[in-house]
């Protein structure tokens, strides 16, 4: 197993306890404080390992099926903390859910008909701003109340944005016959 791909695992061993710490009042701020270090890295398996497959040609299947699982699987398990916690409305969560779930479904049917659909800007932006939404929203900072609220709907609209452009660009992979 190639480096990129035990970043990928490290990454869905890591949510569960960064939902632990989420959820877990016990341990107060300073719990919250270990949820935020352990998403952090976590974030940061995803840039690194996706860096060190290209750059060193060490794209396998395994990596490209349980990279982006691993991503939603962290990025859905902090949003569902949020709705747990009463810290994020559940039809933002939703918004944000169905759009992982029809990208997912899309790449599903193009992949049966041999087609590969990359990831694009607008996706990008939409996971940066999920991760400085879900960062600002763990540090719950009085202060940083306003910025918070701009990320939340930064990030619903970026989900939107990408998903209609999205399907827009890849709407052939769900006509009869394939693309």
């Amino acid at each position: 197993m190639n480096l990129p791909n035990k970043l990928t695992i490290l990454r869905v061993l890591m949510i569960p306890f960064f939902v632990f710490f989420m959820l877990a009042d016990f341990f107060g701020y300073p719990g919250r404080i270990i949820a935020l270090v352990l998403f952090c890295a976590a974030s940061f398996t995803d840039f690194l390992d996706g860096f060190i497959a290209r750059k060193y040609h060490l794209v396998s299947n395994f990596g490209k099926f349980m990279d982006p699982l691993a991503d939603k699987l962290l990025v859905c398990s902090a949003l569902i903390c949020f709705v747990e916690r009463g810290e994020l409305a559940a039809w933002i969560v939703i918004i944000i859910m169905a759009r992982e779930f029809i990208i997912s479904g899309f790449r599903l049917v193009a992949s049966d008909n041999g087609v590969v659909i990359a990831a694009n800007m607008w996706g990008k932006f939409k996971t940066v701003s999920q991760m400085i939404m879900i960062i600002l929203i763990i540090l719950n900072i009085k202060s940083l109340y306003i910025l918070t609220q701009i990320f939340i709907y930064l990030a619903l609209a970026l989900t939107i944005i990408s998903l209609v452009d999205y399907i827009r660009k890849n709407i052939d992979v769900l006509k009869e016959g394939g693309a």
